[in-house]
């Protein structure tokens, strides 16, 4: 009798934030295929389980997905509970959509079970909503993760729907990301953050302005993994006289 896939996401990184469902079927878990930003601490909800790490991080070497996919319908074949446990939420620049689809067409079981994303979570840390009638009428979630110096976003567009702006996996290519929306005549006095670590002890943040925003990371020293908030909800950070100066908090 073939097994069942639970596709988790394990939220932002506090290993508090993680569902109570989640932790439900891990606790029936035979074995978790664990992504490299997942915080360990959650895996004491399933120390039954064999963990296999399959981390995928930007810039490092990593399992394929093609080969991600075959693990996890060959252990599922075997009749075991295999748990694919992602940070954030699986369906939300995740691959959880892929996967689903791979088990799908392989005749296995699968389940998701959201998580919090870092992209509602993080900015949260800062007193930060993605959303405020005051300020924006709605946000866009998209990723800064460029190919061949490549955007893959249509930049303008998005200045251009007055949106607050989060951007995921942005961090190595942020003067590009910057420098064009700037180019499509977004405000260089656009209020914008970046939170590096969200929702962990370790959690390091800059505010800034648009134009400013790749000069504060760098004189911080920031880098991935990390999540960009553009866009006037960021006025509303814990920070006061957010757009004089740089705010940095270890």
């Amino acid at each position: 009798m073939a097994g069942i896939v639970y596709l988790i996401g394990a939220g932002p990184g506090d290993p508090d934030l993680i569902t109570l469902k989640a932790v439900k079927a891990m606790q029936a878990a035979d074995v978790i295929l664990l992504d490299d930003l997942v915080n360990r601490d959650i895996l004491q909800h399933a120390p039954q389980a064999r963990v296999i790490e399959v981390g995928k991080r930007g810039g490092c070497k990593s399992p394929p997905q093609h080969f991600i996919n075959r693990m996890m319908i060959a252990l599922a074949e075997q009749g075991q509970t295999v748990i694919r446990l992602k940070g954030g939420d699986p369906f939300l620049f995740g691959r959880g959509g892929e996967e689903m689809l791979e088990l799908r067409s392989a005749g296995i079981a699968v389940e998701v079970i959201p998580g919090i994303t870092s992209g509602i979570a993080v900015p949260a840390t800062l007193g930060i909503p993605v959303t405020h009638r005051a300020y924006t009428h709605g946000v866009s979630f998209v990723t800064g993760h460029l190919q061949d110096g490549e955007s893959g976003q249509n930049w303008k567009a998005l200045a251009e729907s007055g949106t607050t702006l989060v951007i995921y996996m942005g961090m190595k290519h942020l003067a590009t990301i910057t420098r064009e929306l700037l180019e499509t005549g977004m405000s260089p006095d656009t209020p914008a953050a970046a939170i590096q670590n969200g929702s962990l002890p370790q959690q390091q943040h800059v505010t800034s302005t648009l134009a400013l925003l790749t000069t504060a990371v760098q004189q911080a020293g920031m880098g991935s993994p990390a999540i960009i908030v553009i866009g006037d909800v960021v006025r509303l950070a814990h920070s006061k006289d957010l757009l004089q100066s740089v705010s940095i908090a270890a």
